[in-house]
């Protein structure tokens, strides 16, 4: 396959995840997630769809490119998209636990390990391509913040 239609497919699966993970999200947030108290901090909820979707075609770019050294280091390129296949499956289940099942305890949990497998992923990439790591540090800050948020929701819910 040519590296641009990797990067493409890449890109293309990471929109339809995150497509799919807003179905959730918007019942949520048109009745559950008004009715909560939330921290000074947290942003107006017309930021997440261009953030989040900034964020998917950056991911899908990293993945594309590290997909393209499959020929050059297979088992390391293996691993990588395994876990960059786990957290996204991950991505889309915060999504579920906050606002499908409004259990913020869940969700916060599991945005931690979220988080971790990101990291991971961005370490693993960062020894294949460099480049396609640097891609997913906005990613990495986002969801850091992502994860203060949903612990401040959580305090100040509990």
């Amino acid at each position: 396959m040519k590296t641009y239609l990797r990067i493409l497919l890449c890109v293309v699966i990471c929109l339809a995840v995150g497509y799919l993970s807003s179905i959730t999200t918007q019942s949520g947030i048109k009745t559950w997630y008004p009715t909560i108290e939330k921290p000074v901090f947290n942003p107006p909820n017309w930021v997440f769809a261009p953030v989040w979707t900034m964020l998917f075609i950056l991911m899908g770019i990293a993945a594309g490119r590290v997909w393209n050294q499959l020929e050059t280091n297979k088992e390391l390129v293996k691993k990588g998209l395994l876990f960059f296949a786990i957290q996204l499956a991950l991505n889309a289940l915060w999504s579920y636990l906050f606002f499908g099942l409004n259990n913020i305890l869940l969700a916060l949990v599991e945005i931690i390990l979220l988080w971790l497998v990101i990291f991971e992923t961005y370490l693993i990439f960062k020894q294949i391509d460099k480049k396609a790591s640097y891609l997913l540090l906005p990613y990495l800050a986002w969801v850091g913040f992502a994860t203060i948020l949903t612990a401040s929701i959580y305090w100040l819910n509990r």
